[in-house]
């Protein structure tokens, strides 16, 4: 039996599709999965399996507003993730993995699909995902939350990709996918004893708006491990595995392209992202690991999408009068942006799980706006690596009130502390 790792998951009849598979199951065979969730054997080639992955957190920021001496703290309690993981094997080459996710917690929360993947898996060297899944980019999305080495990964980090620009997914012009994911396929594998790992996908992108011409978003990565070969289910990484996967020097690179991906339907512009990613984890002779992730985007806009477009979005949006009633647009980030970050795990445990502190830098250069950053420091309490840990961080900068969204001329913000305490458990 392998192994299955979750990634993601959000459906309201997702609760009785389990009942049923977990009678089924137990009236068959039962087996656990050491790394996540429980599989449920019903014969040589078939299987399900069932997990959960909860993130729930607590923030109090500085509110920029506040006089000198006599800042006034905002306190806010968040469920930020809550997912619902199925896998099956219903054939030797044939997969499925159905997820879901809370993705609009902040306002009441509904399930809703995350991942729907119809899987075909031959061998190493060439697969087929089809369905809705994360499209192929840095390894920041390709970790997702629950598999970063930080908490903050998404809030405190460097612009998002189209996918994850919206939370819901819409046909508007306001949204090419969801939490990193979109409906299209991907074909993925690895080559020269797994050490060199590939993605190709092609998805639907940007709905409506710009993209009035239905173009097609393609996206690629690329990876080259130097060290040991990191192992996560299909493209997926991870941005650490606390010493368990040995030396690790990963060079990863991603890009992704859409004609008419960004801007308005009266302004469309031709969209691109590159990044080049980098982890190398180290386990020192005292059993204590050493962990560095970087990061470096580039992001361009072509043939359209102007700055005096960007400006009048914000201008005309922003006005009280209801009439005005202008195309929102998808103002996708231009620019450079870097992400590093470093951290040691002490080999000793400490009650029941080890300590990990860690530092970290975030500078985001649009070519269309003002410059962010952010300074980051804290500590992680693992207890049981992906699956139980405790993270509490402090973060100053103006990347926190300037936001990662609004990219039109001279965006204000100052800068401000915030410190969260965040808690992730998955089974």
């Amino acid at each position: 039996m392998m192994k299955i790792s979750f990634r993601q998951g959000g459906l309201r009849k997702l609760p009785r599709l389990l009942a049923i598979m977990l009678v089924v199951a137990y009236s068959i065979n039962y087996a656990p999965v050491t790394q996540a969730g429980a599989t449920f054997k019903i014969d040589d080639t078939k299987w399900a399996s069932v997990g959960a992955g909860l993130r729930t957190s607590f923030e109090a920021r500085e509110d920029a507003a506040g006089t000198p001496g006599n800042s006034q703290w905002s306190n806010d309690f968040a469920l930020d993730n809550i997912r619902l993981y199925l896998n099956a094997q219903i054939h030797k080459y044939i997969k499925l993995e159905f997820n879901t996710d809370c993705q609009t917690c902040s306002n009441g929360g509904e399930m809703r699909i995350l991942d729907a993947i119809g899987k075909i898996e031959y061998n190493p060297y060439i697969n087929l995902w089809m369905g809705r899944m994360l499209v192929p980019a840095e390894r920041r999305e390709m970790n997702g939350p629950f598999y970063s080495a930080i908490y903050n990964i998404f809030a405190s980090g460097t612009p998002f990709e189209s996918a994850d620009y919206n939370l819901v997914i819409k046909s508007d012009g306001t949204s090419a996918g969801s939490f990193g994911r979109d409906d299209g396929a991907t074909f993925w594998g690895a080559a020269f004893d797994g050490r060199l790992q590939y993605a190709f996908g092609f998805f639907r992108g940007l709905r409506g708006g710009a993209n009035v011409d239905d173009n097609i978003l393609y996206a690629q990565r690329v990876a080259y491990n130097f060290w040991e070969v990191e192992k996560n289910p299909g493209y997926y990484t991870s941005g650490t595995y606390y010493g368990k996967g040995g030396d690790i020097l990963t060079l990863g690179v991603s890009n992704q392209y859409q004609e008419d991906g960004a801007g308005t339907d009266f302004d469309p512009g031709n969209f691109r992202g590159t990044a080049v990613d980098i982890l190398l984890e180290k386990v020192l002779p005292n059993d204590g690991v050493i962990t560095f992730n970087g990061e470096y985007k580039n992001y361009g806009i072509s043939n359209g999408f102007s700055q005096a477009t960007r400006d009048a979005i914000k201008t005309l949006n922003g006005d009280s009068d209801p009439t005005n009633n202008i195309d929102p647009g998808f103002t996708m980030f231009e620019g450079n942006a870097y992400d590093f970050s470093g951290m040691y795990l002490f080999p000793d445990k400490v009650w029941i799980g080890q300590f990990q502190p860690y530092v970290r830098y975030t500078n985001i250069a649009p070519s269309t706006s003002s410059n962010r950053e952010a300074y980051e420091g804290g500590v992680n309490y693992i207890i049981d690596g992906h699956n139980a840990k405790v993270s509490l961080s402090w973060t100053y900068g103006d990347l926190l009130t300037k936001g990662l969204i609004d990219f039109s001329s001279n965006v204000p913000g100052d800068h401000v502390n915030a410190v969260k305490l965040g808690f992730q458990l998955q089974i």
